[in-house]
């Protein structure tokens, strides 16, 4: 395999709920990681895809037949191709913030660490970004539903973050596989959607125009709503109840965030302030919560906190009842996709 003048980037998950996150983002020695552990040290395996894939049948005798030469190439990669100086972007379920940074280690074999990631790299994360900074086309390739892949037709559109300019250089992608498969990068069409609509929030209903929307939802699930006055409502934007006329109880004092960032404690005690007896608080935000916030929340057993990805699930279950306005905002259609090929190790 030749390596051109390009610089290379890799696209890594942390498993499918973000298991391996803490591993990732560990301030004292942050690294990159993938699974395959009853494959044991990588570095016992001759630098051949051969090998690798017979290794991955004895360790995996489960594996489907099509799916052995992709699976086989994720640790071949990451220990033979993967060199130190390459970039890597990290797509965090966690915090939803794209991470972006340089290998700086050869590869580990560490299970004492990690018995399910033990094939670590060091790495220096040198930026993060929201996801909605990112483009909708980086966002879908780096949600391949691989746990270990080469960014190719969006690294200009990471990389930028770091002012660096592929484009500027001459010459082809920088690696060229024999996986067929893997250039062929499948969608994760759960994540990316969130993304979309995410953006779409974002961009189209931020102030204001959030609260309605939200209204909206929550009419959707079954309760009334009342918007209130955009000044002096003492922090709460939306009354919900279940009555038609909002004098029986419970009633639901809502407050809503169309932010990014992470809601700290004092504006969750705020808004339980106004929360009488007999009544409930719920704050949702875009965005998520300071530990510290969901700690006071889990003392007050009629406050509820609700996330961005919380929020975004609700509207996607319930996407066909939105309203036409809305729909048109954040165009979604059903689609019939091929079965993704599943990654568990």
């Amino acid at each position: 395999m030749e390596r051109s003048i390009l610089e290379i980037c890799w696209g890594i998950h942390a498993g499918k709920t973000g298991d391996a996150d803490s591993l990732f983002l560990e301030k004292k020695s942050p690294c990159i990681a993938i699974g395959w552990d009853a494959m044991g040290n990588l570095s016992n395996i001759e630098n051949d895809r051969e090998a690798f894939k017979k290794k991955l049948v004895e360790a995996y005798p489960d594996t489907k037949k099509g799916a052995i030469n992709t699976v086989a190439g994720m640790p071949f990669r990451f220990k033979y191709e993967m060199q130190i100086g390459d970039y890597v972007v990290y797509p965090s379920v966690a915090d939803r913030m794209v991470y972006i940074g340089k290998v700086t280690g050869d590869y580990e074999y560490k299970p004492e660490k990690s018995k399910s990631y033990c094939n670590m790299r060091s790495v220096e994360w040198i930026k993060s970004v929201p996801r909605t900074s990112v483009s909708q086309g980086a966002l879908y390739e780096i949600g391949s539903a691989l746990s270990l892949f080469q960014v190719k037709n969006y690294v200009d559109d990471i990389l930028k973050f770091l002012d660096v300019n592929i484009s500027a250089n001459n010459g082809e992608a920088a690696i060229e596989s024999d996986d067929n498969t893997i250039d062929d990068i499948f969608a994760n069409v759960e994540e990316t959607t969130s993304d979309f609509i995410f953006k779409k929030l974002f961009t189209e209903l931020k102030g204001f125009a959030f609260e309605p929307f939200v209204a909206h939802i929550l009419n959707i699930i079954g309760y009334n709503t009342r918007v209130t006055k955009k000044s002096g409502d003492g922090g709460i934007d939306i009354v919900a109840f279940k009555d038609e006329l909002g004098i029986e109880p419970p009633i639901i004092k809502v407050q809503v965030k169309c932010v990014e960032g992470a809601i700290g404690a004092p504006a969750v005690q705020a808004l339980y302030g106004n929360v009488e007896a007999g009544e409930y608080g719920l704050f949702i935000t875009l965005g998520d919560f300071t530990k510290q916030a969901m700690d006071f929340a889990k003392t007050k057993t009629n406050l509820r906190l609700m996330d961005g990805q919380e929020f975004v699930n609700i509207i996607l279950k319930n996407y066909e009842k939105l309203d036409s306005k809305y729909k048109a905002i954040i165009p979604l259609k059903n689609v019939y996709i091929p079965t993704q090929i599943e990654n568990a190790y």
